[in-house]
């Protein structure tokens, strides 16, 4: 049975096909949070690199929204495709994700694919101010493996991590592959690369992502020429309670073309401080 690999070597997404609609991939265990589960940008790429293997997937990825019903393990994972409508145009696709083995669904995704056409640009948001990423310091890994989201992107930013609390969660930050060339799956990976906001307003914070929709506003042409260049991305949490907080960012290009947004819902909860003797 053939073998449909990555091309970029910033992400290694293998998929096997075994049937139509139906892929086995492998998820190293380096994809795994501290929690567990696999990363949910691991789970964004996936999605559109799947698609991209998908014979009657039409056009590019536009938009996409994930639902994580439950952490994906490492290991050995079943991706399922369904195509829900077709038009000239745009195309409506269904995405579940889960353990091979496993009945339940760990992650859902509806993706809009499209053909882009040509029209008259337009913009009305600007690129923030923001130091040149080579003026900001390398980030330092110790203790060995990369892990998760570092282990596709070098990250540059005033920020320490954990950020500390305070009274404002707007942040600044550039990134850009560690290894390959900028494309459709690494936009939609580097969409859940940020600290979750709530940690900006509280300490011992415990957080998990529940949906993130991500606009792919650029085209294949735009990502292709942007190389391995940092972008820039802006970060901002508007409300928490309840468990649940929102996040919205945007990700920019060097030349302040606007790349891709994101709007994202996390559930939280805060973690008792240690006990004193």
């Amino acid at each position: 049975m053939s073998e449909l690999a990555s091309t970029n070597p910033a992400y290694d997404i293998t998929l096997e096909p075994q049937e139509p609609g139906r892929w086995i991939t492998h998820a190293a265990e380096s994809w795994r949070n501290p929690g567990g589960g696999l990363w949910g940008g691991y789970a964004l790429g996936l999605c559109v690199r799947t698609l991209a293997a998908e014979a009657g997937a039409v056009g590019e990825p536009l938009s996409m929204t994930l639902t994580y019903a439950a952490r994906l393990p490492s290991g050995d994972l079943e991706v399922r495709t369904r195509c829900l409508r077709q038009g000239g145009s745009i195309g409506v696709w269904e995405v579940e994700m889960r353990g091979v083995g496993e009945e339940s669904v760990g992650v859902h995704g509806m993706v809009t694919m499209a053909r882009r056409p040509q029209t008259p640009p337009f913009a009305f948001a600007k690129l923030p101010e923001a130091p040149e990423p080579e003026s900001l310091p390398a980030p330092v890994h110790p203790g060995g493996m990369i892990h998760f989201g570092a282990r596709a992107f070098e990250r540059r930013t005033h920020e320490g991590f954990p950020p500390k609390p305070g009274p404002d969660s707007r942040s600044l930050a550039w990134v850009r592959p560690r290894q390959g060339h900028w494309d459709k799956a690494l936009l939609a990976l580097v969409t859940d690369n940020s600290p979750p906001r709530s940690m900006y307003a509280l300490e011992r914070v415990m957080t998990t992502t529940l949906s993130l929709t991500v606009y792919l506003h650029a085209t294949t042409e735009e990502l292709a020429a942007l190389k391995d260049d940092f972008i820039l991305v802006e970060y901002e949490g508007r409300v928490g309670g309840g468990g649940a907080s929102d996040e919205r960012s945007s990700y920019w290009s060097r030349g302040g073309k606007l790349l891709a947004t994101s709007e994202q819902l996390s559930w939280y909860r805060q973690v008792p401080p240690p006990a004193t003797e």
